[in-house]
């Protein structure tokens, strides 16, 4: 609520009446004089400037932190601010008011976090909004019957102008987003890569009385989609197919791929007289349901399935605290490092569905593919720096991805 409250409050202070006036002005022309003259320079600043939308960079805490106008562009300013740099974390993004007072550069009270999803749709409103800016003062003259300069309008889609009145939009864009995720409705659509609803399903075949186990691997290995780990372990993998995916608009995919880009369907385990196949929607659990019904035959009785979708397991694992992993800190911290080294290496040659199903590093030929890639980035190091500060993936380093990709001079 005071979010909101500050958001609205200051707004106020920057609209004219209908009567001329203005609240920011009027207090300054009765009450000023009880102000100090930094107060007094900061109000009159606060009412011409318009509220716009930040990415956070350059953070030290308790200090000052960087903000680069992600509407109007421009090179980052240093900002000097105490409790929003010891809150913010690197990428963030965040609407505030940047103010100009001398050679200072300060934010006003008002500070609304968005997430990437969010403000990615807040920046494509406030541009539509610019766009449309010309032709809605044509329009509008033309049925008052005001003639006007064939030019006139092209001054009302100045930046400035369009987000003193576009106060409302970073407060709307903000307030839905906090209650979606109040509510848990905030969770993107997560599909498979062949654009079917994430969820997990595990099918279980007990073996048939008297069976070997090496009878069930037999058969088995006569499964051309099924290529053997170990004596226990099989990847289902579609044939034919590498890499490809079915891009469905909106959501987010989850994507498994061998080492060849071969998509992985699912998993087959040996164990405890069971053969378990678990697949990542219900189609394909009833497709291999087929496919190891056929092939095992006689070897296995009638399956049993269980079901959990995301939002089950999401429910399940939260505010579940993380388990200590019982080796000493410092042990711990260089293990999870060389793992996330290990994961990200193979990443780079992988592809990415946020980078149009292409890996990083091809994606980085081409301006509008290195664009992907720096936003990719950014959400990787932004991930990794709301993590608890004594969490060792909190503390990640993902700078050496930046130079490996040649990127590191965007890194601002």
């Amino acid at each position: 609520m005071s979010t909101i409250f500050g958001a609205v409050f200051e707004d106020l202070l920057g609209l004219d009446l209908p009567d001329g006036r203005n609240l920011a002005d009027e207090y300054l022309r009765r009450r000023g004089w009880k102000e100090s003259v930094a107060t007094r320079n900061y109000i009159a600043a606060l009412r011409r400037t318009p509220m716009s939308l930040f990415e956070v960079s350059g953070i030290v805490p308790g200090e000052s932190m960087m903000l680069r106008d992600l509407v109007r562009g421009g090179d980052p300013v240093r900002v000097m601010e105490k409790s929003g740099s010891r809150g913010a974390r690197q990428w963030d993004r965040l609407a505030t008011r940047l103010i100009q007072l001398g050679d200072r550069s300060v934010i006003s009270g008002a500070l609304m976090v968005f997430d990437m999803d969010t403000s990615d749709a807040l920046l494509k409103a406030i541009r539509r909004t610019l766009a449309k800016a010309p032709r809605e003062a044509a329009k509008l003259a033309r049925e008052l019957g005001v003639a006007v300069d064939e030019a006139a309008p092209d001054d009302v889609a100045d930046l400035d102008l369009v987000l003193a009145g576009a106060g409302f939009l970073f407060t709307s864009f903000w307030l839905d987003a906090a209650l979606k995720a109040a509510l848990r409705l905030s969770r993107p659509e997560v599909v498979n890569s062949a654009g079917e609803p994430l969820e997990f399903v595990t099918v279980h075949f007990p073996l048939a009385g008297g069976v070997r186990l090496d009878a069930v691997r037999a058969a088995l290995s006569a499964v051309p989609a099924l290529r053997q780990e170990n004596a226990g372990f099989w990847n289902w993998v579609e044939e034919g197919k590498s890499g490809r995916s079915r891009r469905k608009p909106d959501a987010q995919q989850f994507i498994t791929a061998m080492d060849d880009g071969a998509v992985v369907l699912g998993n087959l385990e040996l164990k405890a007289r069971r053969l378990s196949l678990t697949a990542n929607s219900e189609a394909r659990a009833e497709r291999g349901r087929k496919l190891l019904a056929e092939a095992l035959g006689d070897l296995v009785r009638p399956p049993l399935v269980e079901r959990a979708n995301l939002d089950q397991m999401l429910a399940e694992g939260r505010g579940q605290p993380r388990q200590p992993s019982g080796l000493p800190a410092e042990v711990e911290r260089e293990v999870i490092t060389k793992t996330l080294d290990d994961h990200y290496r193979r990443v780079l040659d992988e592809p990415i569905p946020a980078l149009g199903n292409r890996s990083p590093r091809a994606a980085v030929k081409t301006a509008k593919g290195r664009d992907k890639v720096v936003a990719w980035l950014k959400l990787l190091e932004n991930g990794g720096a709301r993590q608890d500060a004594s969490d060792p993936m909190g503390a990640y380093d993902f700078g050496w991805l930046w130079r490996e990709l040649g990127v590191d001079e965007l890194r601002h």
